[in-house]
């Protein structure tokens, strides 16, 4: 077996970012997560993960302050996990995924399901970049500049 490396250290954002969530479990369980899933046996049912594994991704996302563990919501001895502040501004990256693979990984025949505001039940728009000053910007209209 490979052993990861770390990229904690990197001068990138980009790379710093992918060693807390870069693999596709962590991003797996965040996302369900916002779906409102907490239980260590739901997680697991839901992903259809080695418990072994959903331990050391439930581990390494607690550890890195994605997720806390709190008591369980039904008064049971139980621990949940839930989004920390830290996970909650993972949302856009979430959603981005999602609108990225609606976009260019089905057939307009496929059934996909819908992220929709959940006060009026319109779909959600796709997100974009913009300017300070409000214009739309293409990734050819940016730049990375080192400060």
């Amino acid at each position: 077996m490979v052993k990861r490396v770390s990229l904690w250290d990197a001068g990138c954002p980009v790379a710093r970012a992918l060693d807390v969530i870069g693999d596709w479990w962590s991003l797996l369980i965040i996302r369900d997560a916002f779906d409102g899933v907490r239980r260590f046996g739901a997680f697991q049912t839901g992903l259809g993960i080695a418990r072994g594994m959903l331990a050391t991704r439930l581990r390494d996302l607690t550890d890195r302050g994605i997720l806390e563990t709190a008591p369980a919501s039904d008064g049971s001895a139980y621990r949940e996990y839930v989004l920390t502040e830290k996970g909650c501004g993972l949302f856009l990256v979430i959603v981005a995924l999602r609108q990225w693979g609606e976009a260019h990984l089905y057939r307009p025949d496929d059934a996909i399901s819908a992220l929709v505001d959940a006060e009026t039940g319109a779909p959600v728009a796709r997100l974009e970049l913009r300017a300070q000053d409000g214009r739309r910007l293409a990734w050819s209209e940016t730049r990375v500049e080192k400060i």
